[in-house]
């Protein structure tokens, strides 16, 4: 995954997004002009999922899109995802690049951490998650990182991308990116919006005023 402008990493949550709302808002989503989309559905109904993700994957490819599916590497193999986020409880970096091949994009969770960042890179990890950075409904209890681990990060790691997660929202992505974030990495302040496509492309222009 090559460094690109900062831009919008849409999240998916299955209890905001029950059945059809799911596809809908991805849509939204993308014809706001989002590129990079997360499958993240912790339910136990892998026949569900695998057919949710397949629409999402055929939604991504109608609209120049990457779909990486949160955990399951199974899944994202089987349905041919663009690739897997994992977190630090998953297989690793590594594993999973050997089961996806070299041109899966896989990301992980490093929470406050620049040392597990490091290891990801090492384990061949195409991008690094930090946060969460407010406080945030969706990883109620994961513990706050400072805004400028960032730039500290940026510093240890080189050009690898860095995505940030953990309450964002329009009124506070600049200062994410201004602190060195590529991708803003938004569930609640996207898919819970009532313009779901405005506020993509509300997202994307705040990602593209860096330093501005």
């Amino acid at each position: 995954m090559k460094k690109t402008m900062p831009q919008l990493y849409a999240i998916t949550d299955s209890q905001l997004m029950p059945d059809e709302k799911l596809f809908e808002g991805v849509l939204a989503a993308l014809k706001g002009g989002c590129k990079l989309v997360q499958y993240r559905d912790k339910s136990t109904d892998q026949a569900r999922r695998i057919s949710d993700a397949k629409i999402l994957l055929n939604l991504c490819q109608q609209h120049q899109a990457q779909l990486i599916i949160n955990d399951d590497v199974a899944l994202a193999q089987q349905i041919g995802a663009h690739g897997v986020h994992l977190g630090q409880g998953d297989i690793s970096a590594l594993a999973a690049r050997l089961i996806l091949g070299s041109n899966a994009i896989i990301g992980v969770t490093c929470h406050d951490s620049i040392a597990l960042a490091q290891q990801a890179i090492k384990d061949s990890a195409n991008y690094v998650a930090f946060g969460r950075f407010f406080p945030s409904s969706t990883k109620p209890g994961a513990r706050p990182a400072p805004i400028s681990l960032i730039g500290e990060a940026r510093k240890a790691i080189g050009d690898v991308p860095i995505a940030v997660i953990g309450g964002i929202t329009l009124e506070n992505a600049k200062v994410l990116v201004d602190a060195g974030a590529d991708y803003l990495a938004v569930c609640n302040d996207l898919f819970g919006a009532r313009d779901i496509q405005q506020n993509a492309k509300l997202f994307n222009l705040k990602a593209s005023e860096k330093n501005q």
